[in-house]
Protein backbone atom coordinates (compact mmCIF):
# COMPACT_ATOMS: atom_id res chain seq x y z
CA UNK A 1 0.00 0.00 0.00
CA UNK A 2 1.15 3.49 -0.79
CA UNK A 3 0.15 6.76 0.84
CA UNK A 4 1.67 10.21 0.80
CA UNK A 5 4.25 10.62 3.54
CA UNK A 6 2.32 13.61 4.87
CA UNK A 7 -0.77 11.39 5.21
CA UNK A 8 1.29 8.83 7.12
CA UNK A 9 2.47 11.52 9.50
CA UNK A 10 -1.12 12.57 10.09
CA UNK A 11 -1.86 8.96 10.98
CA UNK A 12 0.61 9.35 13.80
CA UNK A 13 -1.47 12.30 15.01
CA UNK A 14 -4.55 10.09 14.93
CA UNK A 15 -2.68 7.45 16.91
CA UNK A 16 -1.56 10.00 19.45
CA UNK A 17 -5.14 11.16 19.95
CA UNK A 18 -6.36 7.56 20.24
CA UNK A 19 -3.73 6.87 22.90
CA UNK A 20 -4.92 9.88 24.84
CA UNK A 21 -8.54 8.72 24.55
CA UNK A 22 -7.51 5.29 25.86
CA UNK A 23 -5.68 6.93 28.75
CA UNK A 24 -8.76 8.96 29.60
CA UNK A 25 -10.96 5.86 29.45
CA UNK A 26 -8.60 4.12 31.85
CA UNK A 27 -8.52 7.17 34.09
CA UNK A 28 -12.32 7.26 34.11
CA UNK A 29 -12.62 3.58 35.04
CA UNK A 30 -9.92 3.76 37.70
CA UNK A 31 -11.00 6.90 39.55
CA UNK A 32 -10.26 6.30 43.25
CA UNK A 33 -13.79 7.42 44.06
CA UNK A 34 -15.16 4.22 42.43
CA UNK A 35 -13.52 1.98 45.03
CA UNK A 36 -14.24 4.49 47.79
CA UNK A 37 -17.94 4.60 46.98
CA UNK A 38 -18.14 0.82 46.63
CA UNK A 39 -16.52 0.33 50.05
CA UNK A 40 -18.67 2.99 51.70
CA UNK A 41 -21.82 1.60 50.10
CA UNK A 42 -21.05 -1.85 51.51
CA UNK A 43 -20.56 -0.30 54.95
CA UNK A 44 -23.77 1.66 54.57
CA UNK A 45 -25.75 -1.42 53.56
CA UNK A 46 -24.40 -3.33 56.56
CA UNK A 47 -25.19 -0.48 58.94
CA UNK A 48 -28.72 -0.13 57.55
CA UNK A 49 -29.29 -3.85 58.09
CA UNK A 50 -28.10 -3.48 61.68
CA UNK A 51 -30.33 -0.44 62.12
CA UNK A 52 -33.39 -2.31 60.85
CA UNK A 53 -32.60 -5.15 63.25
CA UNK A 54 -32.22 -2.70 66.14
CA UNK A 55 -35.45 -0.91 65.22
CA UNK A 56 -37.25 -4.24 65.05
CA UNK A 57 -35.89 -5.20 68.46
CA UNK A 58 -36.99 -1.85 69.92
CA UNK A 59 -40.46 -2.26 68.40
CA UNK A 60 -40.76 -5.82 69.70
CA UNK A 61 -39.69 -4.85 73.22
CA UNK A 62 -42.12 -1.91 73.15
CA UNK A 63 -45.00 -4.30 72.47
CA UNK A 64 -43.62 -6.71 75.05
CA UNK A 65 -43.46 -3.90 77.61
CA UNK A 66 -47.03 -2.83 76.87
CA UNK A 67 -48.26 -6.39 77.32
CA UNK A 68 -46.32 -6.83 80.57
CA UNK A 69 -47.62 -3.52 81.94
CA UNK A 70 -51.16 -4.58 81.08
CA UNK A 71 -50.61 -7.83 82.97
CA UNK A 72 -49.38 -5.85 86.01
CA UNK A 73 -52.38 -3.54 85.80
CA UNK A 74 -54.81 -6.45 85.65
CA UNK A 75 -53.25 -8.06 88.72
CA UNK A 76 -53.21 -4.70 90.53
CA UNK A 77 -56.89 -4.05 89.76
CA UNK A 78 -57.88 -7.50 90.96
CA UNK A 79 -55.84 -7.03 94.12
CA UNK A 80 -57.56 -3.68 94.74
CA UNK A 81 -60.98 -5.26 94.32
CA UNK A 82 -60.10 -8.07 96.68
CA UNK A 83 -58.78 -5.63 99.27
CA UNK A 84 -61.95 -3.56 98.97
CA UNK A 85 -64.06 -6.68 99.54
CA UNK A 86 -61.95 -7.56 102.55
CA UNK A 87 -62.19 -4.04 103.98
CA UNK A 88 -65.93 -3.77 103.35
CA UNK A 89 -66.75 -6.57 105.79
CA UNK A 90 -68.99 -8.18 103.21
CA UNK A 91 -67.11 -11.46 103.54
CA UNK A 92 -67.90 -12.99 106.91
CA UNK A 93 -67.19 -16.66 106.44
CA UNK A 94 -63.82 -17.54 108.03
CA UNK A 95 -63.08 -19.88 105.19
CA UNK A 96 -63.86 -17.23 102.59
CA UNK A 97 -61.87 -14.65 104.50
CA UNK A 98 -58.86 -16.94 104.61
CA UNK A 99 -59.19 -17.67 100.93
CA UNK A 100 -59.47 -13.96 100.10
CA UNK A 101 -56.48 -13.06 102.23
CA UNK A 102 -54.45 -15.83 100.60
CA UNK A 103 -55.42 -14.56 97.17
CA UNK A 104 -54.37 -11.00 98.07
CA UNK A 105 -50.96 -12.29 99.17
CA UNK A 106 -50.61 -14.35 95.99
CA UNK A 107 -51.60 -11.38 93.84
CA UNK A 108 -49.04 -9.20 95.58
CA UNK A 109 -46.33 -11.73 94.82
CA UNK A 110 -47.57 -12.07 91.24
CA UNK A 111 -47.58 -8.30 90.85
CA UNK A 112 -44.03 -8.10 92.17
CA UNK A 113 -42.86 -10.77 89.74
CA UNK A 114 -44.56 -9.05 86.81
CA UNK A 115 -43.09 -5.68 87.77
CA UNK A 116 -39.64 -7.28 87.73
CA UNK A 117 -40.41 -8.53 84.22
CA UNK A 118 -41.44 -5.02 83.19
CA UNK A 119 -38.17 -3.59 84.52
CA UNK A 120 -36.15 -6.21 82.65
CA UNK A 121 -38.03 -5.44 79.43
CA UNK A 122 -37.56 -1.70 79.95
CA UNK A 123 -33.81 -2.21 80.29
CA UNK A 124 -33.72 -4.20 77.07
CA UNK A 125 -35.82 -1.58 75.32
CA UNK A 126 -33.57 1.24 76.54
CA UNK A 127 -30.55 -0.68 75.25
CA UNK A 128 -32.27 -1.16 71.89
CA UNK A 129 -33.15 2.55 71.73
CA UNK A 130 -29.53 3.49 72.39
CA UNK A 131 -28.46 1.08 69.66
CA UNK A 132 -30.95 2.63 67.25
CA UNK A 133 -29.68 6.11 68.07
CA UNK A 134 -26.05 5.07 67.64
CA UNK A 135 -26.67 3.30 64.33
CA UNK A 136 -28.77 6.18 63.02
CA UNK A 137 -25.86 8.54 63.60
CA UNK A 138 -23.44 6.14 61.92
CA UNK A 139 -25.72 5.69 58.91
CA UNK A 140 -26.02 9.46 58.58
CA UNK A 141 -22.25 9.87 58.80
CA UNK A 142 -21.47 7.20 56.20
CA UNK A 143 -24.22 8.49 53.90
CA UNK A 144 -22.59 11.93 54.03
CA UNK A 145 -19.28 10.35 53.01
CA UNK A 146 -20.98 8.54 50.13
CA UNK A 147 -22.58 11.79 48.98
CA UNK A 148 -19.24 13.60 49.16
CA UNK A 149 -17.40 10.88 47.22
CA UNK A 150 -20.20 10.77 44.64
CA UNK A 151 -19.96 14.51 44.14
CA UNK A 152 -16.18 14.33 43.77
CA UNK A 153 -16.50 11.49 41.27
CA UNK A 154 -19.09 13.40 39.26
CA UNK A 155 -16.79 16.43 39.09
CA UNK A 156 -13.84 14.27 37.98
CA UNK A 157 -15.97 12.49 35.38
CA UNK A 158 -17.25 15.79 34.03
CA UNK A 159 -13.69 17.02 33.57
CA UNK A 160 -12.65 13.79 31.84
CA UNK A 161 -15.73 13.74 29.62
CA UNK A 162 -15.09 17.31 28.58
CA UNK A 163 -11.55 16.43 27.52
CA UNK A 164 -12.77 13.31 25.74
CA UNK A 165 -15.29 15.36 23.77
CA UNK A 166 -12.61 17.87 22.75
CA UNK A 167 -10.11 15.19 21.70
CA UNK A 168 -12.80 13.23 19.84
CA UNK A 169 -13.58 16.32 17.74
CA UNK A 170 -9.87 16.81 17.00
CA UNK A 171 -9.57 13.16 16.01
CA UNK A 172 -12.52 13.40 13.65
CA UNK A 173 -10.88 16.34 11.88
CA UNK A 174 -7.45 14.70 11.58
CA UNK A 175 -8.84 11.26 10.64
CA UNK A 176 -10.90 12.85 7.85
CA UNK A 177 -7.66 14.01 6.21
CA UNK A 178 -6.18 10.48 6.14
CA UNK A 179 -6.88 8.32 3.06
CA UNK A 180 -9.72 5.87 3.71
CA UNK A 181 -7.72 2.73 2.88
CA UNK A 182 -4.84 3.73 5.15
CA UNK A 183 -7.24 4.62 7.96
CA UNK A 184 -9.07 1.30 7.50
CA UNK A 185 -5.80 -0.63 7.82
CA UNK A 186 -4.86 1.40 10.88
CA UNK A 187 -8.20 0.72 12.58
CA UNK A 188 -7.86 -3.00 11.87
CA UNK A 189 -4.35 -3.16 13.30
CA UNK A 190 -5.31 -0.99 16.26
CA UNK A 191 -8.00 -3.49 17.17
CA UNK A 192 -5.52 -6.36 16.93
CA UNK A 193 -2.63 -4.77 18.81
CA UNK A 194 -3.94 -3.23 22.00
CA UNK A 195 -5.07 0.08 20.58
CA UNK A 196 -1.84 0.87 18.71
CA UNK A 197 -2.06 0.45 14.94
CA UNK A 198 0.70 2.83 13.85
CA UNK A 199 4.09 3.48 15.40
CA UNK A 200 6.93 5.87 14.77
CA UNK A 201 10.32 4.58 13.71
CA UNK A 202 12.66 6.34 16.11
CA UNK A 203 16.42 5.79 16.03
CA UNK A 204 15.88 2.53 14.16
CA UNK A 205 13.50 1.29 16.86
CA UNK A 206 9.80 0.59 16.41
CA UNK A 207 7.94 2.48 19.12
CA UNK A 208 5.11 -0.03 18.88
CA UNK A 209 7.00 -3.14 20.02
CA UNK A 210 10.12 -1.29 21.27
CA UNK A 211 12.38 -3.58 19.24
CA UNK A 212 15.28 -2.30 17.18
CA UNK A 213 15.36 -3.12 13.49
CA UNK A 214 18.19 -5.37 12.34
CA UNK A 215 20.51 -4.26 9.55
CA UNK A 216 18.51 -6.05 6.85
CA UNK A 217 15.30 -4.38 7.98
CA UNK A 218 17.03 -1.00 8.12
CA UNK A 219 18.27 -1.44 4.56
CA UNK A 220 14.78 -2.42 3.39
CA UNK A 221 13.37 0.72 4.98
CA UNK A 222 16.04 2.86 3.36
CA UNK A 223 15.31 1.34 -0.02
CA UNK A 224 11.53 1.88 0.19
CA UNK A 225 10.04 4.99 -1.33
CA UNK A 226 8.69 7.67 1.02
CA UNK A 227 5.14 6.85 -0.04
CA UNK A 228 5.41 3.14 0.75
CA UNK A 229 3.40 2.19 3.82
CA UNK A 230 5.82 0.10 5.85
CA UNK A 231 4.99 -2.56 8.43
CA UNK A 232 7.13 -3.57 11.39
CA UNK A 233 8.49 -7.10 10.84
CA UNK A 234 8.10 -7.84 14.55
CA UNK A 235 4.70 -6.45 15.58
CA UNK A 236 3.21 -5.86 12.10
CA UNK A 237 2.03 -2.36 12.97
CA UNK A 238 2.28 0.43 10.42
CA UNK A 239 5.79 1.83 10.72
CA UNK A 240 6.09 5.51 9.98
CA UNK A 241 9.36 7.23 9.21
CA UNK A 242 10.23 10.67 10.52
CA UNK A 243 13.32 12.87 10.54
CA UNK A 244 14.32 11.10 13.77
CA UNK A 245 14.23 7.58 12.39
CA UNK A 246 18.04 7.35 12.30
CA UNK A 247 18.24 6.15 8.71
Amino acid sequence: MNAAHADQLRLLDVQSLDVRLSQLAHKHSSLPEHAEIESLTKDLTHLRDLLVAAQTEESDTAREQTKAEQDVDQVRQRSVRDQQRLDSGAVTSPKDLESLQHEIVSLAKRQGDLEDVVLEIMERRESAQERVSELTERVTSVQAKVDDATARRAAAEEKINSEVASITKDREVVAASVPADLLKLYEKLRGQHGGVGAARLYQRRCEGCRLELNITEVNDVKAASRDTVLRCENCHRILIRTSESGL
